[in-house]
């Protein structure tokens, strides 16, 4: 495996184990020129439905990263990464350090596949952020103080912004951008190769997910961003 090969990759496609998706559809992703496939979701996630997912990708060649909320549905067999969120503004702690440490206390872990990514969440209607009590009311300055907490002061390779289902603010990425040392992934309302275009000006890595439930051709847009 490469060392952090997350900075040469620029589109993430992101699936959710809880939403239904064909294996024509699957086919298309796969070889649509996305870099990498990441399996995550934040409502009625299991180990039923997480594993069902991964199954069906493991014949594909590509690279496919799971983010799990819940540890029981981690697995590693047929997969590269498992991404584990610090929700950095959630009010609730268990998403920064509790939930953590009971998957390190409960669970045999394959160290050299985990990797840990900095969450900062700016939609306050999201799941994630209802589930997380995050505090979304956030200043630019404040987005900026999180992402330097996250990449100078914990050392985490990535900083997740998750506008989570609406499109956020590029002025906010560009700012974060010039400051920020970790890589940027940007995830939220892209469904177009506009949008796509914007925000990769300023993201290291756009993520892409809820517009390949809604339109493919839409979807398969998003990559059209050079």
């Amino acid at each position: 495996m490469l060392v952090e090969p997350w900075r040469n990759w620029r589109h993430i496609t992101k699936l959710d184990p809880d939403k239904s998706i064909s294996d024509r559809d699957l086919e298309t992703i796969v070889r649509s020129g996305t870099d990498v496939i990441m399996v995550s979701g934040t409502q009625n996630i299991t180990q039923e439905n997480t594993r069902m997912l991964v199954s069906r990708l493991k014949g594909y060649d590509i690279p496919l990263v799971l983010e799990p909320v819940i540890p029981e549905a981690i697995t590693y067999e047929g997969v590269d990464y498992v991404f584990v969120p610090l929700v950095l503004n959630a009010q609730d702690s268990q998403w920064i350090v509790g939930r953590h440490v009971d998957w390190i206390r409960n669970h045999d872990i394959k160290w050299d596949r985990v990797i840990p990514e900095a969450y900062i969440v700016l939609n306050p209607d999201s799941a994630v952020a209802r589930l997380t009590m995050a505090k979304t009311d956030l200043s630019t300055d404040d987005v900026i103080a999180y992402a330097l907490y996250a990449g100078r002061y914990l050392n985490l390779p990535i900083v997740y912004i998750e506008y989570s289902g609406t499109y956020g603010d590029p002025e906010l990425l560009k700012a974060l951008n010039e400051h920020c040392n970790a890589t940027i992934f940007y995830g939220g309302g892209i469904d177009s190769s506009e949008k796509a275009k914007e925000m990769k000006q300023y993201a290291d890595v756009i993520v892409v997910g809820n517009v390949v439930y809604e339109d493919m051709n839409r979807f398969l847009d998003t990559l059209r961003f050079q």
